[in-house]
């Protein structure tokens, strides 16, 4: 039995593509202005990575905030859902699931069996998300990945006032015409990521195993930052893209509902 799950997110989409439990084929793609496009394109990626068409799929669950314009999706779950399903396949002991996308964020907390007990969401500003990073990023004249590497060479890291992303940028300007050192202001900027994000991770209640997912875990600065906000250590997906973690859910969901099961 083949199924997939495709996440259509507002920076990026991801589709993973699944054979009885395991991965065959995934694939990360920028999302288009309309989701429905994006779905087919990073679909049509996995599948080629996989070695079979759409045809082949006994199901398609779709998630993100494009879920409900997946054209060939037999039905949509939540990101909270998936990201929380995703993120305890890719990390059997997870506990505790850090999700930072384009334009939210998610903290969510979970049992023994893998079931959400309480999570929080920041939808309604860039403030905490990948967007934020994106926009300290074009200011700063970096591309969105040197943020954490570079950020890692800082001696003396610089304060943002504010994890809004209009003051923020408001800082960073005043920082550059200071001449403060790029790498010092990059720390400052994935600090101020971690803050934000370490007040919700607060809210719901951190429980190890921690772990990350989104774009936004593959950058050390921010989680390095975020380890020390929490005084956990946050556990690395390491089989897997953490950036997949919802489109993985996604399909478990597919092929539960295939198999007969509720999903």
């Amino acid at each position: 039995m083949i199924v997939a799950g495709c996440d259509v997110g507002s920076l990026t989409s991801k589709a993973v593509v699944m054979r009885e439990g395991r991965i065959i084929g995934s694939a990360i793609a920028k999302s288009k202005a309309r989701p429905s496009e994006s779905a087919e394109i990073v679909m049509n990626m996995a599948l080629n990575e996989a070695g079979c068409s759409i045809a082949d799929l006994a199901c398609v669950i779709g998630t993100g905030y494009g879920r409900d314009t997946i054209p060939f999706a037999a039905d949509a779950v939540t990101e909270i859902a998936c990201h929380a399903r995703g993120a305890r396949w890719l990390l059997p002991t997870a506990m505790t699931v850090i999700d930072i996308g384009g334009q939210d964020c998610k903290a969510i907390r979970l049992d023994r069996e893998g079931r959400v007990v309480k999570f929080a969401t920041n939808d309604k500003c860039a403030s905490g998300t990948g967007r934020f990073l994106e926009v300290m990023a074009r200011v700063l004249g970096l591309e969105l990945e040197e943020l954490g590497t570079i950020a890692a060479r800082a001696k003396n890291p610089v304060t943002l006032a504010s994890a809004c992303t209009v003051w923020g940028q408001a800082d960073v300007i005043a920082f550059l015409n200071n001449r403060v050192p790029i790498e010092d202001i990059a720390a400052g900027v994935n600090s101020a990521m971690a803050s934000r994000m370490a007040v919700m991770a607060h809210g719901v209640g951190i429980e190890p195993d921690v772990c990350m997912t989104g774009g936004v875990a593959k950058n050390e600065g921010v989680v390095t930052a975020l380890e020390k906000l929490l005084g956990v250590r946050i556990k690395k997906i390491r089989r897997h893209d953490p950036q997949l973690a919802g489109a993985v859910g996604a399909a478990l969901y597919a092929e539960e509902r295939a198999r007969g099961g509720v999903g």
